[in-house]
C-alpha cells in the first residue's frame, strides 16, 4: 500500500503536472477576479457573455447565439429571458422572417459592457504588470501550441477552431 502512495506522489510532483496545476489554478484565479466585480452588475457569468456577444453582433438571433456558443437555443432563451426582465436587451421580429426575434442591447445593457470592458482592460493590464511585450509575446506561443496540442487529443468534429 505504501508503495501505491509513494508512486503517487511521484506523478503529482512532474514538471508537467506543476505547470498544468499552475495553469488550472491561473485560470480560475481569473475567473474569481472577473466574478467578483461582475456579480456586483446584477448580470452573472453566462448571462454576461451572451450580454458581451450582443453587444459585438448586434441584432442577431436566438437561433445564431445559441450555436455560436456552442449551447441549445432552450439554454439561451432562459438567460435571454433574464436580460430582457432586467432590462438589459430587448427583442425586435425580424423585419424579413417574422419567425425570428433579433436581439437587441438596450442603453442599461450598454453601460454594463462597457464598465465591464473598462473593468476587462484593467485586469488584464495588471495580470501582465512586469511583463515585456516579447515576453508576452512569447507567452502567447506557448500557449497556442499547448491549444494545438490539446486540440489534436479530440475527435476532429470536437476539435476548436485555432485562430
Amino acid at each position: 500500500m505504501l508503495k501505491e502512495c509513494e508512486s503517487h506522489r511521484r506523478w503529482l510532483d512532474t514538471p508537467f503536472h506543476r505547470l498544468v496545476d499552475l495553469y488550472i489554478s491561473v485560470a480560475r484565479l481569473h475567473r474569481n477576479v472577473l466574478e467578483r466585480e461582475l456579480n456586483r452588475t446584477g448580470v452573472y457569468r453566462s448571462q454576461h457573455q451572451l450580454l458581451m456577444f450582443i453587444a459585438e453582433h448586434p441584432n442577431a438571433s436566438q437561433k445564431e447565439v445559441a450555436r455560436l456558443h456552442h449551447v441549445s437555443a432552450a439554454t439561451v432563451a432562459v438567460s435571454l429571458k433574464k436580460l430582457e426582465s432586467g432590462g438589459y436587451i430587448r427583442r425586435v421580429v425580424d423585419q424579413e422572417d417574422n419567425r425570428y426575434n433579433q436581439i437587441c442591447i438596450t442603453e442599461k445593457g450598454e453601460k454594463i459592457v462597457e464598465k465591464s470592458v473598462r473593468y476587462f482592460q484593467t485586469v488584464e493590464k495588471n495580470m501582465f504588470d512586469g511583463f515585456s511585450l516579447e515576453e508576452m509575446e512569447m507567452l502567447y506561443g506557448y500557449l497556442g501550441r499547448i491549444r494545438k496540442n490539446l486540440n489534436g487529443l479530440l475527435p476532429e468534429a470536437e476539435r476548436e477552431e485555432q485562430e
